[in-house]
């Protein structure tokens, strides 16, 4: 699938550093990137260890890995019948994140994915862990090419999809692609958080 200036493709191994180093750069600001590693000195890495465990030690066997030719974004799946990589169940795999949390920051980090697992739904569906495009490259449509294969697969066989998101601003860009919000949520002092839910658009005509 064409992008802007791009091709969108399912990611390789080869691509798990450049797109974590992209991701990393994308999330520094993020509200919950600066709530769970809240040494601004420390956070890049945290980010990039993250997102390691997230893509190279969990999803990317899956095949909903995807990014461009010149890696100037990411999308990270979860396919249906996978079990999520959110919550307490994730922490074994997270063990390179833990430096960077350890201390104060460590029990709000627990409570926090503990909620996430708590909330999240337990009918099939894709999960949207992580979306992200490099901060130069925004606006330029990447987000919504890297999004286009797994939504063209929920509408072409019928499935739901959900993600989170802890950026007020992104709600009206999810929103052009078929989510909708079903809650929000604050954990142990985080910042808001937004849950959306997609069901699978009729096909075309």
């Amino acid at each position: 699938m064409t992008g802007p200036g791009a091709e969108v493709r399912a990611a390789l191994g080869s691509d798990v550093g450049p797109v974590c180093a992209t991701l990393a750069r994308a999330f520094e600001d993020d509200p919950i990137a600066r709530f769970l590693l809240p040494d601004s000195r420390r956070r890049p890495g945290g980010l990039r260890a993250f997102f390691r465990a997230q893509i190279a030690g969990d999803l990317l066997p899956f095949g909903g890995v995807y990014t461009t030719d010149d890696h100037a974004g990411g999308a990270v799946w979860a396919p249906p019948g996978k079990p999520t990589t959110t919550g307490l169940r994730a922490m074994a795999g997270l063990v390179p994140v833990l430096p960077f949390v350890l201390g104060a920051g460590l029990p709000r980090a627990l409570r926090f994915l503990g909620h996430l697992e708590s909330i999240h739904p337990k009918e099939p569906h894709w999960y949207l862990a992580t979306l992200g495009t490099d901060p130069p490259r925004q606006g330029e449509g990447v987000g919504s090419a890297l999004l286009a294969p797994v939504l063209a697969r929920c509408d072409r066989e019928g499935t739901r999809a959900y993600l989170e998101s802890s950026k007020e601003g992104n709600l009206p860009f999810y929103r052009r692609h078929g989510f909708e919000v079903t809650g929000d949520f604050t954990v142990a002092g985080s910042p808001r958080v937004w849950t959306m839910w997609r069901d699978p658009r009729p096909p075309a005509g």
